[in-house]
């Protein structure tokens, strides 16, 4: 696991998936929320004034809400274009249909095309305030795949600020892929900024790998990178360790 402090985490991240877009990647994962807002504008950015083009490249969505269509305006398949896919020259944008008539084959059917499309060349994650990435909340199996979960209410209250702060209007269920799926990608990267965000952090990287934090899913996994400011990088007990690794690691290495 590579730990990276920065004054700038969507430069860092934005590089990230640069070099897998412009190394030959064909599938990227995409998450949601606020988190990964700067990496998609920065990427933007490049697409429009560097070049970068993301063409042959398909995306996989983490998750998606139950019972929301893909045109109503706080669906992440709705978010996710607005705010990143229709302004890049992008491929398929794959999600989960929260529609379906039964969530739990649709979770099945995502989790075989992810199969098929993938495997995921970089998995962009973020971070919940309890630990959760994608919406495996606390005591989700760390072998999990996709299928329908029940959130918790911390979790809707945190995202009702996306629904008009009206904890009536957040839906209690979403398909999301589970922590088995996330870590068949090839690397993931986290990002994650504010002291909101500190001691889910300290859990992820420094805590045990325990499904109390689903994020500590992350040092089990090959090649995971952690993308934080100084806020989030606060709770950590070893930050000034990672900062030296980070400064010193040797040219082309890649983040373990």
């Amino acid at each position: 696991m590579e730990v990276v402090i920065t004054d700038h985490p969507e430069q860092v991240m934005a590089d990230i998936i640069t070099g897998a877009v412009r190394g030959g990647a064909t599938t990227l994962g995409l998450a949601t929320g606020s988190s990964p807002l700067p990496t998609y504008r920065e990427l933007i950015r490049r697409h429009r004034e560097e070049g970068l083009s993301f063409a042959g490249v398909d995306a996989v969505l983490l998750d998606e809400y139950v019972g929301l269509p893909p045109t109503h305006p706080e669906s992440y398949a709705r978010f996710i274009r607005d705010n990143f896919t229709d302004h890049i020259d992008i491929g398929e944008v794959y999600s989960p249909d929260g529609m379906a008539p039964d969530s739990r084959i649709a979770a099945d059917a995502y989790d075989a095309l992810i199969g098929e499309v993938g495997p995921v060349d970089v998995q962009i994650l973020g971070i919940g305030s309890n630990g959760h990435i994608g919406f495996n909340e606390p005591s989700s199996s760390l072998t999990s795949r996709t299928r329908i979960k029940t959130l918790t209410e911390k979790t809707r209250r945190d995202n009702a600020r996306f629904f008009d702060d009206d904890l009536d209007q957040v839906p209690f269920h979403v398909i999301t892929q589970g922590l088995g799926t996330i870590c068949d990608a090839r690397h993931l990267a986290l990002v994650a900024t504010g002291e909101g965000k500190a001691a889910a952090i300290a859990a992820t990287v420094e805590g045990p790998l325990s499904a109390s934090c689903p994020a500590s899913i992350l040092q089990w996994h090959p090649r995971a990178t952690i993308v934080v400011d100084e806020a989030a990088a606060s709770k950590l007990r070893d930050a000034d360790y990672y900062r030296y690794v980070y400064t010193n690691k040797p040219e082309n290495q890649a983040g373990h």
